[in-house]
């Protein structure tokens, strides 16, 4: 049964994983398995990579897959089309210009009539002055009036009409620009379908069997995403919840509607193929070795095509027989061409030339190619000598197989050539004015350049990921060899191209790349309900699950660059995946509170996040600054710093803030800096929370309503020969 004739089950999408660049779509179909097993599952997007396509059975039916290709279809697209859409579009836009000169002609007719005005005739120099007619005056503005009230309504009327049908055209427009990719633009759209083979996994193939749940898996470019955060906790509690949300954005080709997500930080086009490592010899020069995957392919490996052969080719309308040599030269296998051509192949039987139209090939010709009748009787041409093995024009190089003579030019019933056959068809047989001693004469044609010494594959005939098996219907130097797979379908470049620019999308703010943030390490995160996302690419934001963190709120304040106290919150990831960074809306008691950068933080780490200054707690800093010299002889100047820090808080709540001050360090051995103060120094100093050398601490506790003061420091003893930089008498 041809593909065309096979079974066509439809397919739905059930489940996608969006990785950093890429996407891993999982589709399903259910049917009954024909009789011949063949099934053609359609759906397919035609952004997809080929050689990512995967199928297999679901539960225990008796059937396997044993074969799964893409094709392409073609088919007449759907009425909700982007044609469609432009079609509404124009006709709202031809309809906004209409109501636009309604309008326009309506408001031209009101200034018409308020220009409206008597005009009294022209008084000559000699007439008597004129009564003016007022009763005549007054009808005339009633006429305006009246006639002004009705215009002005159906101006009102005329310009809802207009700022309806802009609103209307706004949205056809809005609609057309940012139309789903899923939606085909053509007049004739073309579809990708899977191909399946399907058997029993015991005798037959599997039919009555019942229906049957095939799942294909298949990545597509053009899908990405980064992670969003919305924490949400109470003043007091030491925990809160932090939802995980995904805001992803695709222009694969298909709508997802009602799939499960996944998420992973992996990168889906990465190779995961084991590296070359070459070593160093040091020493006298040495041909490089042959690469270790490479193998010649077995011996016989062209006999395993002879029943193929024999079975012949198939049948073509019949016609006038035209002689072999008619339809071309007789093929050769090329040498060291894709991978797995040795430099001296296996013998292969005689592939015969393709025959020409109206030509049927008989289904035994397998082997030489029989000698060429004698001429006619009466033709005046000298009779062909036999052909020999090897010894004349046309002849196959013993180097590809058995060698076979050329046969001879067509000729007509009158015994002149036919002039049907091609050049290389003459280049085979002698003319006929040449002697037939002079046909025998004539050597073999030169060869092809047969490669001496190890063979050398190139880097695309080592890429064992991209190699592809030819089939009996190549020709006999490709079938049975392994050779660079070339893409199927030239116009699916077009889409995966316009697939991928949806990577250049501005990212959210705050928002940081998977692969950015997750480091060495690949996490996976599946969402917890199925969602919808269009394939517009524009971002779209899906709820992924609740992640349990742990919450502390601590202020921090550096009095001596600035005085004023931020509000932090620790947050400690208890559980076993890592939580990327990205933008995080922090709500505290139902208020919202601010939009904050999240960082990395790893399963078991504790990381600050900073919220914003807070206002309901104060913190003032004074300094003091006493100089002096000590020693026998005054030989040592002593500067002694005095640092007062006073904090008050004005919040409704106890709060914990920290107070951060700076001793200066020195490398000088002559001079020593003593500290007199009840701080100490921070407690990580690895990391992004690596603290600047001298960094010391004050942890305060304060009640709502409190105040504390800190008193605190340090004494420079420097020799009196030597200054600070800058002055002694610094802050």
């Amino acid at each position: 049964m041809e593909s065309g004739e096979a079974q066509r089950w439809a397919s739905s999408l059930d489940a996608v994983v969006v990785y950093a660049q890429g996407a891993l779509c999982t589709r399903v179909a259910r049917g009954t398995v024909p009789a011949d097993g063949r099934v053609r599952v359609t759906g397919l997007p035609r952004s997809m990579d080929p050689g990512s396509l995967r199928a297999k059975v679901v539960g225990d039916h008796g059937v396997r897959v044993t074969e799964v290709r893409a094709e392409v279809d073609a088919e007449l697209p759907g009425t909700d089309s982007a044609v469609s859409l432009r079609h509404e579009m124009e006709r709202l836009r031809d309809a906004c210009a209409a109501a636009q000169g309604r309008r326009d002609r309506q408001s031209g007719l009101i200034s018409e009539v308020t220009a409206l005005r008597p005009v009294p005739p022209t008084r000559k120099r000699e007439d008597p002055p004129r009564r003016t007619p007022a009763d005549a005056w007054l009808r005339l503005a009633e006429f305006v009036d009246e006639r002004l009230r009705g215009l002005h309504l159906r101006l009102v009327e005329l310009e809802e009409e207009l700022r309806r049908v802009e609103h209307e055209l706004s949205i056809a427009t809005d609609r057309w620009v940012r139309a789903s990719t899923d939606v085909q633009s053509e007049r004739v759209a073309t579809t990708v379908v899977a191909v399946l083979t399907l058997v029993g996994t015991g005798t037959g193939t599997g039919t009555g069997t019942g229906t049957v749940e095939v799942e294909l898996e298949y990545g597509v470019p053009g899908a990405v995403w980064v992670p969003a955060y919305r924490l949400t906790h109470r003043q007091g509690d030491d925990s809160g919840t932090l939802v995980l949300r995904a805001s992803i954005a695709q222009r694969t080709g298909e709508d997802w509607a009602g799939v499960r997500i996944g998420l992973a930080t992996a990168d889906l086009r990465r190779r995961t193929d084991l590296p070359s490592l070459r070593s160093i010899r040091i020493g006298r020069r040495q041909p490089a070795p042959a690469p270790s995957g490479w193998r010649e392919p077995p011996v016989g490996l062209a006999d395993l095509f002879s029943g193929y052969d024999a079975a012949g080719p198939r049948p073509v309308s019949t016609a006038v027989p035209v002689p072999v040599a008619a339809a071309g030269p007789v093929p050769m296998p090329p040498v060291q061409q894709g991978y797995g051509t040795p430099a001296a192949p296996a013998p292969a039987p005689f592939a015969p030339a393709p025959a020409s139209p109206g030509y049927s090939m008989p289904p035994a010709m397998s082997g030489p190619v029989p000698p060429p009748p004698p001429a006619p009787q009466g033709s005046g041409l000298p009779p062909v000598a036999p052909a020999e093995p090897t010894g004349f024009a046309g002849a196959v190089p013993a180097a590809f197989g058995t060698a076979v003579a050329a046969p001879a030019a067509p000729r007509t019933p009158s015994g002149r050539p036919s002039g049907g056959a091609g050049p290389a068809a003459r280049r085979g047989a002698a003319p006929a004015a040449m002697a037939p001693e002079a046909a025998v004469r004539a050597g073999p044609p030169p060869s092809p350049p047969v490669a001496v010494g190890p063979p050398q594959p190139s880097g695309a005939e080592l890429d064992y990921a991209a190699l592809v098996l030819s089939g009996a219907e190549e020709n006999a130097g490709r079938r049975g060899r392994l050779f660079p797979h070339t893409p199927y379908d030239a116009v699916a470049d077009e889409y995966r191209r316009r697939a991928d620019a949806v990577a250049a999308l501005p990212l959210p703010g705050h928002a940081v790349r998977p692969r950015e943030s997750a480091g060495s390490f690949d996490h996976r995160y599946d969402a917890v309900a199925r969602a919808d996302i269009p394939s517009d690419g524009t971002w779209h934001t899906v709820t992924v699950t609740d992640i349990p963190v742990g919450l502390r709120t601590e202020y921090l304040c550096v009095p001596s660059v600035e005085q004023t106290v931020y509000a932090t919150l620790v947050l400690s990831n208890a559980t076993d995946q890592a939580l990327l960074a990205g933008p995080v809306e922090v709500t505290s008691d139902d208020d919202f509170l601010t939009t904050a950068a999240l960082p990395t933080l790893a399963p078991g780490g504790v990381r600050r996040m900073g919220l914003g200054p807070a206002e309901g707690i104060r913190v003032t800093r004074r300094t003091n600054l006493r100089e002096s010299t000590s020693g026998l002889r005054n030989n040592t100047t002593v500067l002694a710093h005095q640092v007062h820090v006073e904090l008050a808080n004005r919040l409704a709540h106890a709060v914990a803030v920290e107070v951060h001050e700076q001793v200066p360090v020195t490398t000088e051995p002559d001079v020593r800096i003593e500290e007199r103060a009840d701080w100490t120094g921070p407690e990580q100093d690895s990391g992004p929370d690596r603290h600047a050398p001298g960094t010391r601490v004050w942890r305060v506790d304060l009640p709502a309503g409190g105040s504390a003061t800190l008193d605190g420091g340090y004494d420079i003893r420097l020799p009196a020969t030597k200054a600070l930089v800058g002055g002694n008498r610094r802050s």
